[in-house]
């Protein structure tokens, strides 16, 4: 290799260090609507704790994202600046325009949501199965039970690494089910989420080789 050859070779590999580097560095604000379920899933991807700040807040829909522009925009003026800024919530039983005030509030501050029509646990279930129908929340309960071979718990702190093996058929699940709705109107589109966009995020910076895509 000639001098110039091998000159090119080592810039690119400090270039590509760099950019890892950078990619590593990536920060990420995760605020939940639930105090434990939600929050209890994301604190178990391997990502470093100085990458992912994740809070279970117990707030709700407009309140939530208010908060996360609160805090990216405290962080910012800190100088310890989020690159991403996600909030986790449920359809649920709250008024549609209350929900879609939030995707509203949240798009225009470049706040990203993961949200589920009508809760978390769809996330959870499409880990087995895909749904196209909506279901009641006791069916979710009932059928993650099956699925896991045991009761169900909304605060079980295993169900990360339960539904680890799967997870790449989940991603696959929710891209289809979103993919069908056309225009998406995620008030009504029960069931849908977006939660695998958030776990595809977070993937990109797991540690130890765990990566799942």
């Amino acid at each position: 290799m000639s001098q110039r050859a091998h000159l090119k070779a080592r810039q690119r590999n400090y270039m590509q260090r760099t950019v890892n580097q950078r990619q590593v560095r990536q920060r990420f604000l995760i605020v939940c609507e639930g105090e434990k379920t939600e929050p209890g899933y994301f604190v178990h991807f391997r990502v470093p704790k100085l990458v992912v700040d994740v809070q279970g807040l117990g707030f709700n829909t407009v309140r939530l994202v208010q908060e996360a522009i609160r805090q990216r925009d405290a962080a910012r003026r800190s100088g310890e600046p989020y690159d991403q800024v996600w909030c986790v919530f449920d359809r649920d039983v709250f008024p549609v325009a209350h929900f879609n005030a939030a995707l509203d509030i949240a798009r225009q501050n470049n706040i990203r949501a993961a949200y589920s029509n009508e809760a978390f646990e769809l996330w959870y279930l499409l880990h087995f199965m895909y749904l196209n129908a909506a279901i009641t929340r006791r069916d979710y309960i009932d059928r993650l039970g099956e699925y896991l071979e045991h009761p169900y718990r909304k605060n079980n702190p295993d169900i990360y690494d339960a539904l680890l093996p799967r997870q790449a058929a989940a991603i696959k699940n929710a891209a289809r089910l979103l993919a069908q709705y056309q225009p998406a109107r995620p008030a009504v589109d029960n069931p849908s989420t977006t939660v695998h966009l958030l776990v595809q995020e977070l993937n990109r910076f797991q540690q130890g080789g765990c990566r799942v895509s």
